[in-house]
């Protein structure tokens, strides 16, 4: 990706690598806990919640061309079981590394001698600017690859009847009687023979009645 807007050093997912220093071999670990931005995780599915904390943890490793970075960050996600749609939460915990190049620094670390003007070359790497770095676009990534596509509440959730939508784990034994399509119509077709013959008899009695009347 290409350099960023300028960074502000209030940000929480920003970092200063102006003490880390650029001597190859320096290290630097550093633990912070934040609120969560907005949309972190697969959005519609499962996620940490906006403002819930989340932990990190970095160890910040200077390099010829930039600044190594190798964390974790821990938090609790929520979400839908994707089964009987009950809301659930789980602990999430993500490893991710990422290499923040220098500006003025070239793939194995020598000073450029001019600006580059590829911008393909740079469409996929993260910079730091002026000693800063946004640790976002990182941690988006970690917490969308460890969280599950289809969450689920327990791995052997029966899910939701497809008849009534009842939840099957709150009643084991639920079921509906099946009826045979193929035996349906011919139940319909005696039900209806069944009312021609009570209408007959019905107009059969009337008419006694009335001779009798006579």
């Amino acid at each position: 990706m290409a350099l960023n807007a300028r960074l502000d050093h209030r940000d929480p997912l920003v970092f200063d690598t102006h003490e880390l220093g650029r001597r190859p071999g320096a290290l630097q670990r550093l633990t912070r806990e934040i609120d969560a931005p907005k949309d972190l995780g697969i959005q519609g599915v499962i996620g940490v919640p906006e403002g819930a904390p989340v932990e990190l943890e970095l160890r910040l490793e200077s390099v010829m061309e930039g600044v190594l970075v190798t964390g974790t960050v821990r938090a609790r996600a929520k979400g839908e079981c994707v089964r009987c749609l009950e809301p659930l939460e789980l602990e999430l915990e993500a490893d991710f590394q990422e290499m923040f190049s220098y500006p003025d620094a070239d793939d194995r670390g020598r000073p450029k001698a001019e600006p580059a003007d590829d911008a393909e070359e740079d469409e996929d790497r993260l910079f730091i600017e002026d000693g800063l770095f946004d640790l976002e676009p990182v941690l988006r990534d970690a917490v969308v690859l460890a969280l599950p596509m289809q969450p689920v509440c327990q791995d052997d959730c029966p899910g939701l009847c497809s008849q009534c939508g009842a939840r099957l784990a709150d009643d084991p034994d639920h079921h509906h009687d099946a009826v045979d399509i193929r035996w349906a119509a011919l139940q319909g077709l005696a039900g209806s023979l069944e009312d021609g013959e009570k209408d007959e008899m019905s107009g059969a009695e009337t008419g006694v009645d009335e001779k009798q009347e006579k």
